[in-house]
């Protein structure tokens, strides 16, 4: 079956945001292939995509209706969606979200589908990643099991390598710390693929002239341990060789708890039960020979801002809690700790005594501990409001208690320090959500 009618091939890409569909469809566009590009927001996937068209998709939200006048003139499709973390949106995005849009494809005579799925959404899947991807791709195999009418290929990634992507955020922090963090006891087996070499596998899928209905493990050349390759990241990173020290299994599980780091639950299951598999069948299907990780990284050397972009990456969640700390403590010490004779006599000092000076006593506790919690539940542009509120503030004690500049213990020039915190946490978090 052809992979495009005309000369020039239109391919729709679902998830163009995320990592993948941002190497694929800048891979596309070298090609000269025309991409559209589906994602919630076309008018922010326009900003941060070149040369493509755009149009809203969501595979939360849209059934196959909707997908329909969307596929009009598509030659092939790409959907590289998928969630880190759950929320209770793995069956909606990866199930059903995907069903519909591959009855959509099959219904619109769509030549070619792509299935970015992940490796382990097999008969042995237990997570409920692997099991909601595994549905997805069983649903797209049971349309057309021989590919007669609709070419069809789902493939199965390991851990993906590149600059963008969270196993190369994990591995790239684990790496870049003063002491080497060991994922358990170092020994769990992975065979990372770079993401070069994916985005190369499926732009030869896409201009296959064979047809195709296959299930491809997308693996690199080499198993090997965590331990490898963190110690292969930080060669990359130009960084000498450190002592190791264990990270017990209990605290891994205890991080993704608390939602330190990229790591989550699932990602943590799938490390522990091995992430490997056999390389020749995607080698037969494309004729493409995955290069061993250290080469893979080698074809792009880091850089200072990935050096820096490793380092910082632990500290994130240690500054957001920080910062939090210092928000919850403004709300709980005055209402708790702090006498009130002391709370009201600071209050008399910017004009509010009685009943007015008690309500701006409670607001401004209730408003610093809600800030504190926003922070620690991770709500978008927390760090930003509490900017806003401790400007508020100092404007205010800067207008009425002027003396507190020359506080011996930098009662106000303290929000300085807390001040260039916030924006760090705002910067911070803006760039990983």
């Amino acid at each position: 079956m052809p992979t495009h009618k005309g000369p020039t091939m239109h391919v729709l890409v679902i998830g163009a945001g995320g990592f993948v569909g941002r190497h694929l469809v800048g891979r596309l566009v070298a090609n000269g292939v025309h991409v559209t590009a589906a994602g919630r927001d076309p008018g922010r996937l326009a900003q941060a995509l070149c040369g493509v068209s755009t149009v809203r998709g969501d595979l939360a939200q849209d059934s196959a209706d909707d997908w329909l006048p969307r596929l009009c003139g598509m030659d092939a499709v790409v959907n590289c969606a998928g969630l880190i973390r759950d929320g209770g949106r793995y069956a909606m995005v990866h199930d059903q979200g995907a069903r519909s849009l591959f009855d959509a494809c099959y219904a619109c005579g769509v030549s070619r589908v792509v299935q970015v799925s992940a490796l382990g959404a097999d008969a042995s899947a237990t997570t409920r990643y692997h099991l909601s991807k595994r549905a997805a791709d069983d649903h797209l195999a049971n349309l057309d099991p021989s590919g007669g009418r609709m070419d069809w290929v789902v493939l199965r990634p390991s851990l993906i390598i590149g600059r963008g992507g969270q196993s190369s955020v994990l591995f790239g922090a684990l790496a870049a710390l003063p002491l080497t963090l060991r994922l358990g006891r170092g020994r769990w087996r992975v065979q990372p693929i770079h993401v070069d070499d994916l985005i190369a596998g499926i732009v030869r899928l896409l201009f296959r002239k064979a047809p195709i209905a296959a299930r491809i493990n997308v693996v690199g050349p080499e198993p090997m341990t965590t331990d490898a390759l963190t110690a292969s990241v930080r060669h990359w990173l130009g960084l000498a060789p450190v002592p190791v020290v264990r990270l017990p299994r209990w605290m891994l599980a205890a991080a993704t708890w608390l939602g330190l780091g990229p790591v989550t639950r699932e990602s943590l299951t799938m490390l522990e039960a091995g992430n490997t598999g056999d390389v020749d069948p995607l080698i037969a299907a494309t004729g493409l020979v995955p290069a061993r990780l250290g080469v893979a990284l080698a074809r792009t050397p880091a850089t200072d801002a990935d050096r820096l972009a490793a380092r910082l990456m632990p500290l994130t969640p240690v500054l957001r809690w920080l910062l939090a700390v210092v928000w919850l403590a403004g709300g709980i010490v005055p209402l708790a700790l702090t006498p009130a004779a002391t709370n009201l006599a600071l209050l008399a000092q910017v004009g509010l005594i009685g009943t007015p000076a008690i309500a701006a006593l409670v607001a401004g506790a209730v408003l610093d501990i809600a800030i504190g919690l926003a922070l620690l539940t991770r709500v978008r542009r927390a760090a930003m409001a509490g900017i806003v509120v401790m400007l508020g503030y100092t404007a205010i004690l800067a207008t009425t208690m002027p003396d507190l500049w020359a506080d011996p213990f930098g009662a106000l020039v303290k929000n300085v320090a807390i001040l260039g915190l916030a924006l760090a946490v705002h910067v911070l978090e803006n760039d990983h959500g």
